[in-house]
C-alpha cells in the first residue's frame, strides 16, 4: 500500500523512513521478489483447485508498488506451471494496485504481459468499487487469490486500528483465498524511528494503536472471527521474519 508523497530527495532514497506510506521508489532493490517466491510453490493455483478451463482465474496484488513482484509472481505461478503441465489451467489475469500513481505508471510502462496483467491506482481503505467493477466485468464474485504482502503496517500506521481491520475485512469480502504477510511489531518501531530521524512528524496513530505485539496473530483472529475465513497453510517466514499465511473463505 502506498500513498503518493511526491518526489523523494536523492539522499533519502535508501532510507525506509523516507516513504511513510510504504511507497518506496526502489523497494524491490532491497526486497527482491525471490524473497517471497522462494516460499510459494509454483503449483499453488493448481493446489487450490483453480484449473477450470471455462472461466478465468483472477489474482489481486494489493500495494503492488512498481509491479516487479506482480510480474514475477505471475510467471512463477502461471508460466512455470504451464511449462511443466501445458494442458493445466485456464486463463489467469492479475490485477495490481497501489496508491502511488507514479509507481503505477512505472508498472504499466514496464509490464511485459499487458494481456494478462494490469495495474491501476487505487486506495483499498477508502475505495473498493473499482474492484467490484473489475469482478463484475469478468462475471466473478471474488478474486481467487489475493496477495497482501507487507501492506498492513502502512495502513495501520496511517489509518489506525479501524483502518487495519477495515482493510482486512474488505479484502476478505472480495477473496476466495488471501495470502497475507503482516509486518511484525519491530518493523513498526523501526519505521517510526526512521521517520523521526528525518525530522518528520510521527505517524498519526502510532502511539494510540491498541493492536500490537504479534500483528499477524491479531489479523488471523479478525479474519477467522469476523470475516468467514480460516487459516489453511503457512509457507514459513521470509528472511525478514515475516510469516506468509494463506487463508481460505469458509
Amino acid at each position: 500500500m502506498a500513498c503518493s508523497s511526491g518526489d523523494v530527495p536523492a539522499d533519502e532514497i535508501n532510507d525506509p523512513g523516507a516513504a511513510p506510506y510504504g511507497n518506496f521508489i526502489n523497494y524491490y532493490s532491497f526486497n527482491p521478489p525471490e524473497n517471497r517466491l522462494s516460499l510459494i510453490p509454483a503449483s499453488l493455483l493448481q493446489d487450490l483447485g483453480y484449473r477450470d478451463e471455462h472461466q478465468p482465474t483472477l489474482i489481486l496484488d494489493v500495494g503492488c508498488n512498481s509491479g516487479e513482484l506482480s510480474v514475477a509472481l505471475y510467471k512463477h505461478l502461471v508460466q512455470q506451471a504451464e511449462s511443466e503441465e501445458p494442458s493445466a489451467g485456464r486463463k489467469v489475469h492479475l490485477l495490481g494496485f497501489d496508491l502511488d500513481e507514479k509507481l503505477i505508471q512505472r508498472a504499466q510502462q514496464a509490464n511485459p504481459l499487458p494481456d494478462s496483467i494490469s495495474f491501476i491506482p487505487l486506495d483499498a481503505v477508502r475505495d473498493t468499487e473499482q474492484l467490484g467493477a473489475y469482478l463484475r466485468q469478468r462475471d466473478c464474485s471474488r478474486f481467487h487469490l489475493c496477495l497482501c504482502l507487507a501492506v498492513t503496517m502502512w495502513v495501520h500506521l496511517n489509518h489506525g486500528d479501524p483502518g487495519l481491520l477495515r482493510l482486512l475485512t474488505s479484502l476478505a469480502a472480495v477473496s476466495q483465498h488471501l495470502l497475507l504477510e503482516a509486518q511484525p511489531w519491530k518493523c513498526y518501531r523501526s519505521a517510526a524511528r526512521r521517520l523521526r530521524k528525518l525530522g518528520r512528524s510521527d505517524f498519526d496513530h502510532f502511539k494510540e494503536l491498541k493492536i500490537r505485539g504479534d500483528v499477524a496473530e491479531h489479523a488471523k483472529e479478525h479474519l477467522e472471527r469476523n470475516c468467514s475465513m480460516v487459516l489453511v497453510q503457512s509457507f514459513g517466514s521470509t528472511a525478514w521474519d515475516r510469516k506468509l499465511l494463506l487463508f481460505k473463505r469458509r
